[in-house]
């Protein structure tokens, strides 16, 4: 097929990739090196919320040893991965692009779709999660008077629509922030983790003074096994540590993309480890009832180690994060349709620019409106889904870091994974087996959520197909356009 064909020669003058459809360069506003860390950050860990029922599902010495390994087994190889393709190929649409340059059409296409599909689960699960938080207080507080003119048979069905209203406009709130461009989600980014940053501290003052439990035992539920333990725990944790490539997406809306991406990357994981790790543990050791722990529990823990001032604090910091959560979920996934559109592989529309703030307003407004429609499940099995398609997009990712390596050798690196054959077997073996694996142990957990999984993954092939044939896009090379930041331009 010729979408499957390898790209077209590289131009010898300036050694970058060239597409024969390259769009005028977008004038985008464009953030430093601190906005962007706050924002990876938001997207890659937020805070220690959402993760909660990893211990009852999987036991707390599993649990923890999830949060433990899976970074070094997945999100650091990807962030390598990530930072060495960002360095030669900066463009709006990062992995989606890096796919399609590496793999060809129809691959960079399903790395774009299942990425952005797969995204209208995992956003719809933080509209979810941040009334999971809120749900209770609101039951609590606001809902006993509506009740009383409703009637209490009616009180599951008002609950139920007051959650999705909530949800709904939850989102439609982070939607607007993001329409006003990078800069305004950069700072929202940093005052929102600035918020959660200090009741997450009193939180692990107060557990830690309080160690009374072994925090690793029971290392699996006594009525599971070890095999049996695995699936949604390990889906939550893959979930924990995903995303190191996504804001590579924004590539042309950040200053000096190739050197403040990798300079960003590099504090991600360690920053992930100890925001996850040092508060659940420090939680077990306190509580020692990790059977109890479900989504939303690190609110609960609060109240139970520091009382009802640490309680509504870190309720506070719950609903932050999840805020943060999803506001750098929309920045970065709103670009890959913009991209596709771009490269004539989604409607024309959606490559549309607002025509004040700059941004692709009208894939932000079209995903929220979807992310609404579906935030009526529970978090684990919206993001048991969600985890199909991240992990088949990652390996798509991974692959194109040895693909690009292979058809462009001496494209210049800012950045180079390291240690010859060794090091690309890491940054791009490693996370494919465990990615590979994980599936196989996430449906021998979670097998009725792999039918609806597949049948979302099914929908790539079918939409290029479609999209190709209704559209009729001209030929064109499989490669990137040139980054409009290699153009003279400056910063509005």
């Amino acid at each position: 097929m010729r979408d499957l064909a390898a790209p077209r020669a590289m131009n010898p003058e300036n050694s970058k990739p060239q597409s024969a459809i390259a769009a005028p360069p977008a004038s985008f506003r464009q953030v430093g090196i601190v906005p962007l860390l706050f924002l990876t950050y938001a997207y890659t860990t937020g805070g220690p919320f959402g993760y909660e029922a990893i211990f009852s599902l999987s036991g707390p010495g599993l649990g923890l040893l999830f949060l433990l390994a899976v970074p070094f087994l997945y999100s650091l190889p990807m962030s390598l991965a990530a930072m060495e393709m960002n360095s030669f190929l900066p463009v709006q649409g990062g992995f989606y692009r890096w796919v399609r340059a590496g793999g060809g059409d129809f691959w960079g296409f399903q790395s774009g779709w299942w990425n952005w599909t797969g995204t209208f689960l995992m956003n719809s699960a933080y509209g979810v999660l941040f009334m999971d938080y809120a749900g209770p207080y609101l039951g609590k507080y606001v809902m006993p008077a509506a009740l009383l003119r409703i009637g209490e048979h009616n009180a599951a069905a008002a609950l139920a629509a007051a959650k999705w209203l909530g949800a709904a406009l939850f989102l439609w709130l982070i939607a607007y922030a993001n329409i006003r461009g990078i800069q305004v989600a950069g700072w929202v980014a940093i005052a929102l983790q600035a918020a959660i940053l200090i009741p997450v501290a009193w939180f692990c003052v107060a557990a830690l003074g309080g160690w009374k439990h072994d925090p690793f035992t029971p290392f699996v539920p006594p009525a599971q096994t070890l095999s049996t333990s695995f699936g949604a725990g390990l889906a939550l944790a893959i979930w924990l540590y995903s995303g190191y490539e996504q804001l590579s997406s924004v590539a042309e809306e950040v200053k000096d993309s190739r050197r403040t991406f990798a300079r960003v990357l590099l504090w991600m994981t360690p920053l992930a480890i100890l925001t996850y790790v040092t508060p659940a543990l420090l939680g077990l050791a306190a509580l020692g009832n990790w059977n109890e722990w479900d989504t939303g529990y690190m609110t609960r823990a609060a109240q139970q180690l520091g009382g009802p001032a640490l309680g509504a604090a870190m309720l506070l910091a719950s609903a932050i994060s999840v805020a943060s959560l999803s506001n750098s979920t929309v920045l970065s996934v709103s670009r890959v349709p913009y991209a596709m559109a771009q490269d004539g592989y989604l409607p024309r529309w959606l490559a549309a620019l607002h025509p004040k703030y700059g941004t692709p307003a009208r894939a932000i407004v079209m995903a929220t409106v979807l992310c609404c429609a579906l935030a009526v499940g529970n978090v684990v099995g919206l993001i048991t889904v969600y985890i199909w398609t991240r992990i088949a997009s990652s390996i798509l990712t991974v692959l194109a870091a040895w693909q690009l390596r292979k058809r462009m050798p001496d494209a210049p690196r800012s950045f180079r994974i390291g240690y010859g054959a060794l090091g690309m077997a890491y940054a791009v073996g490693v996370p494919a087996l465990f990615c590979a694996a994980s599936l196989v142990a996430i449906h021998a957990r979670e097998s009725s959520m792999t039918p609806p999984a597949l049948a979302l993954l099914a929908t790539g092939p079918l939409a290029f197909l479609v999209f190709r044939w209704t559209l009729r896009p001209a030929a064109r090379s499989s490669a990137p356009s040139q980054p409009a930041s290699t153009v003279s331009r400056g910063a509005r």
